[in-house]
């Protein structure tokens, strides 16, 4: 049984890791309003991340080579999908839609897990898990307001939802990943590797490679680029991703992940602060449906023993 002292620290945690992660979309929006392309955001972000993370990877690595070789598949894996794929989509769903509602459409993930369980591995899902679902498909209607005033464009949609196949595709990989491989060691080397993707890929002109040096507006004032840049890079990815493995450790994958889930809330809050965005009524309404429906399924998660041919919530999800 957790302590009462660790389950708060682990909480404090837990609640840090999402509100850095939180602050992603809105560091990103001012880079990519001034012309720089949502690929090249992500290898900025990452490819920062992954190399202050290398150290101390490395450091718990030594005398464990091994266990880093034979995973090394997985992680490419996981650095294209979970990494590269969710926030390069993720970014570019913030080039037309509120920083609130990409995110949203991105926790979408969280529903196709559940039926990648059902139709891959026969797992078919219990009556809290499908309640979850159903809400959350129903604030998806209610987020894009599809007769309203505040009807989104498509292409931002598609992007979101495309984040959410990565996002599923980083719960399925972490979740399958070798237990004696470090976590940090994980982070930092699936972030190398979705970078080093997605910077092949724009050399190579599959990608658009876009980036300007110069002055940014964030936050109704005009500031050098370097400040998005480390905010995403330090703030969004490295402080969120080491708290969120604390946070894990103290609380368990589970709980922490559930904890996480406030990362919605915190990133509506900070765009709203920040960029003066916010969702309509309608929006808000169907926000809080997605909140509440996946909820419900971190909530069944909670309450199901483990199984070893069930993917497991991993730390909270790098957007």
């Amino acid at each position: 049984m957790r302590q009462p002292s660790a389950a708060g620290a682990g909480l404090t945690l837990a609640l840090l890791s999402a509100t850095t992660f939180a602050t992603s979309g809105t560091f990103a929006r001012s880079l990519i309003d001034d012309g720089w392309s949502a690929e090249a955001v992500v290898i900025a972000r990452v490819g920062i991340a992954a190399l202050v993370l290398a150290v101390p990877a490395v450091l718990v690595l030594r005398g464990r080579w091994s266990v880093l070789r034979r995973n090394l598949t997985s992680i490419g894996i996981f650095g294209l999908l979970g990494v590269a794929v969710a926030q390069a989509c993720f970014f570019n769903a913030v080039r037309y839609l509120p920083v609130g509602v990409a995110l949203l459409l991105e926790y979408l993930g969280v529903i196709l897990v559940v039926g990648w369980t059902w139709l891959v591995q026969g797992q078919r899902p219990r009556r809290l898990t499908v309640a979850g679902s159903v809400v959350a498909l129903t604030g998806l209607v209610f987020v894009l307001d599809l007769t309203g005033a505040g009807r989104l464009d498509p292409v931002g949609v598609l992007w979101g939802l495309g984040a959410a196949v990565g996002l599923a595709g980083y719960f399925v990989l972490a979740g399958r990943v070798d237990s004696a491989l470090p976590s940090v060691v994980m982070a930092s080397g699936g972030m190398a590797a979705g970078a080093g993707v997605l910077l092949l890929l724009g050399l190579a002109g599959a990608l658009p490679l876009r980036a300007t040096f110069d002055t940014v507006q964030f936050a109704g004032q005009q500031t050098s680029w370097l400040v998005p840049i480390v905010g995403l890079a330090l703030v969004a990815a490295v402080v969120a991703y080491l708290a969120g493995i604390a946070a894990v450790r103290v609380l368990g994958s589970r709980l922490a992940s559930f904890v996480g889930l406030s990362e919605v809330l915190f990133a509506v809050l900070i765009a709203w602060l920040v960029l003066g965005e916010l969702p309509t009524i309608v929006q808000l309404l169907g926000g809080a449906l997605i909140v509440v429906g996946v909820a419900l399924v971190r909530l069944d998660e909670l309450r199901t023993p483990v199984e070893p041919a069930r993917p497991k919530a991993p730390e909270p999800a790098l957007t």
